[in-house]
């Protein structure tokens, strides 16, 4: 590798891509064995594109250990709870994973573990409290890879934080910036927590403030500044808060005590360095990338291994 090349880390949201990626390349893609590999395909030429387009040096793909975790259910029950295919008691719940793509998820992991991939979660934690982690404690600009608006509140031009945001597709990747958050929402990044709280988001169970939408949200948030300034607002005689707000803010407001805690991405955990995780990219070579070859071919993963050995050459 160039030494010549700026450090940058490259955070993957990886379940959104490995779901993006099932959903984006037909699924008649099998193995021998009748098992779909349009998933890992997906995902391999996702990551072989984002590292030589962004110039990344170091990689992590983060892991959802637990895609629900139990604080935050219990916290607010309906978060998440419409993608709850089975309860479990003593563990995380079961998520509605088509079966195509549940078979493709181990495979996933051996691939990128051949590739020398990182791949980082955390004990009943989501990927995002992993990303918010590192986004947090990075000493070098960092691309967090998501198809997931809350990521959107560890944006920060100051410390070369952004998005990379999946949502219309590769063909139409949106770098995400202070500035598009300010045009798009109208609010700053630091603010974004709160204003999904009082938005709402019905993909993630978050019923939101009833009668707050987006633009009120925004107008609330721009003359308060925080959602604790604007609940203060509704309680204060004196404040020029409509009481058509004031009343909807009341009714909320056992949601509205929990809901920035769900939102909001941990940003302390305790996990491996970068460097320890194995971050730095570097060409395959050896046992490795003769094992990987040899699974393309047994696993029909076709030109995607090729390409993202030839993006990981670059790194030599």
């Amino acid at each position: 590798m160039s030494m010549t090349r700026p450090e940058k880390l490259l955070l993957l949201d990886t379940a959104s891509l490995y779901f993006r990626a099932f959903y984006g390349v037909p699924d008649k893609i099998t193995r021998s064995d009748g098992t779909p590999v349009n998933a890992i395909r997906g995902l391999l030429d996702m990551i072989a594109r984002l590292t030589v387009e962004f110039e990344a040096t170091h990689l992590i793909a983060c892991w959802d250990d637990n895609w629900r975790p139990g604080w935050r259910v219990d916290l607010l029950p309906s978060y998440k709870a419409q993608r709850v295919a089975e309860s479990v008691a003593n563990g995380p719940d079961v998520e509605e994973v088509p079966d195509g793509l549940t078979a493709q998820i181990p495979l996933i992991r051996e691939v990128l573990e051949l590739a020398g991939v990182a791949i980082v979660g955390a004990a009943d934690h989501e990927a995002d409290d992993v990303i918010g982690t590192y986004a947090s404690g990075a000493r070098s600009a960092v691309d967090v890879v998501t198809g997931d608006r809350d990521l959107f509140q560890l944006v920060d031009d100051a410390h070369e934080v952004r998005v990379i945001y999946t949502a219309r597709g590769m063909k139409n990747l949106e770098l995400v910036t202070d500035e598009v958050i300010v045009g798009k929402y109208r609010v700053l990044p630091g603010q974004y927590v709160d204003y999904a709280t009082l938005r709402g988001d019905a993909s993630d169970g978050l019923p939101g403030v009833a009668g707050v939408g987006e633009k009120t949200a925004a107008t609330l948030l721009g003359e308060y500044g925080s959602l604790e300034s604007v609940r203060d607002a509704a309680t204060d005689a004196e404040s020029a808060l409509s009481a058509s707000v004031r009343s909807k803010l009341t009714a909320a407001s056992d949601y509205l005590d929990v809901a920035p805690r769900v939102v909001r991405v941990v940003r302390d955990l305790d996990l491996p360095t970068p460097a320890k995780a194995g971050a730095r990219l570097s060409a395959v070579t050896g046992k490795k990338r003769a094992e990987l070859e040899r699974l393309s071919n047994d696993w029909n993963l076709g030109g995607s291994v090729t390409r993202l050995l030839a993006a990981l050459d670059t790194y030599s």
